[in-house]
């Protein structure tokens, strides 16, 4: 509490350009928090072989795909560890449904929890496995397999489930922050690493988030990036709707703030092939 206090003093002198605010984190220690919170962990490119190399071009000078109807509302991972990678992937294919299909259906985070780790135990439940998985297998909508807040429980997915399913997917290192709002121009909203190790992340309120000491080059966390404003990015998180600004971050455009043009990755889904209705 006193380092909120003392933080939004320093706001109000204009030294800040970000709030914070006491939320649900604030009844976990600090080791509940990195335990329950953390998990992304990068994909090494060279195991990979659809890494992709994307070529700068025109794009809007704002961007909000919630206000086109491309994002599901807000989801809490909590108290589960090392579940922020599903949320992230789950909102860049339901982004995709929506764009390539009119059809707006939250899919299941449980899913892939459940079943992207049992066939790849040994790539550590990374973003570009959850989409293999949709892409082999599809995924099931939230309401056919709901999320229970938890990891390592037993895959009951069928194909019957199975509420769509993607031609591929794209995982590359945007290498500037004009590349990445390129890409996200052109594809929809997209998954991103994010240093999110940072106790004035943890206690974000509102405002255009900057950090001096998270680390660009350790990416602890998932997120959804789904649009830009000329100073910041949009960033949907999966901490609840009490956290941050409505369950979102404005992150600081331009610094590569935490990371967040180190590592992208999007379904490729023009043709997505939606077979059951959820």
């Amino acid at each position: 509490m006193l380092m909120i206090e003392a933080h939004n003093q320093e706001y109000e002198l204009g030294i800040h350009t970000y709030e914070l605010g006491m939320n649900h984190l604030g009844d976990m220690t600090k080791e509940e928090i990195v335990g329950n919170t953390r998990g992304f962990r990068p994909v090494t490119y060279a195991e990979l072989n659809n890494t992709f190399h994307p070529e700068s071009g025109s794009r809007n000078a704002s961007l909000d795909y919630r206000k086109k109807g491309y994002v599901t509302s807000v989801k809490n991972q909590l108290p589960c560890s090392s579940c922020g990678w599903a949320f992230s992937a789950v909102g860049a294919l339901e982004g995709q449904l929506a764009m390539t299909r009119k059809n707006m259906v939250a899919l299941s985070a449980q899913n892939l929890l459940d079943c992207v780790q049992k066939e790849s135990v040994e790539m550590e439940l990374k973003l570009a496995y959850a989409f293999m998985y949709a892409r082999d297998n599809g995924i099931a909508s939230e309401k056919a397999y709901p999320y229970k807040h938890m990891k390592d429980a037993k895959c009951m997915y069928h194909n019957s489930m199975k509420a769509i399913t993607c031609r591929d997917f794209m995982t590359f290192q945007p290498e500037s922050e004009s590349v990445l709002a390129d890409n996200l121009n052109m594809n929809g909203p997209m998954s991103v690493g994010f240093d999110a190790s940072q106790p004035a992340f943890q206690f974000y309120k509102s405002g255009t988030y900057s950090d001096f000491y998270c680390n660009p080059d350790k990416l602890t966390h998932a997120l959804l990036l789904v649009g830009y404003t000329p100073d910041a990015w949009i960033v949907k998180n999966s901490w609840g709707e009490t956290w941050g600004d409505s369950g979102y971050v404005y992150v600081e455009r331009e610094k590569n703030t935490c990371g967040i043009a180190n590592f992208a990755s999007v379904p490729v889904c023009d043709d997505f092939k939606e077979t059951n209705k959820p």
